[in-house]
């Protein structure tokens, strides 16, 4: 009799499934696709740009640059002062030293304060600056 019920409580143990392994890999998928996925960042307000004839596409590390029509510049959701515009430039350039700046400007801002930017990117060394535009 004894042999009999070690049997059945054998078949009961083989016939469960063990959901941790499976649990184990979906969570790392799940780190995996979310330490890998690109985020897309935007400069923090909405600006209509002026038409252009010609457009280029532009891909990679981007650091984009808004100007308000009322000349607020906006790097990464915040308004900043002019002031700060490079200090903000070389904090970027450490995270990703071949960054791209991406100048944002309103068709209704002073070109005053797409200057300050051009000069800021020039004293923090970075090469590629462009003006987005609508084609």
């Amino acid at each position: 009799m004894k042999q009999g019920l070690s049997k059945r409580k054998d078949d009961e143990e083989a016939g469960e499934i063990d959901l941790t392994p499976m649990l184990d890999v979906v969570f790392i998928l799940l780190i995996f696709f979310i330490v890998t996925s690109v985020f897309v960042t935007e400069a923090g307000i909405d600006v209509s740009k002026p038409e252009a004839s010609t457009v280029e596409d532009t891909s990679g590390d981007m650091i984009l640059i808004a100007v308000g029509p009322q000349g607020d510049i906006w790097i990464d959701g915040d308004q900043i002062d002019p002031r700060f515009i490079r200090a903000r430039f070389e904090l970027r350039l450490a995270d990703a030293p071949n960054s791209a700046v991406i100048i944002q400007g309103d068709e209704s801002a002073s070109n005053e304060q797409i200057m300050l930017i051009l000069k800021a990117a020039r004293e923090a060394n970075i090469n590629d600056v462009s003006i987005s535009a609508e084609a």
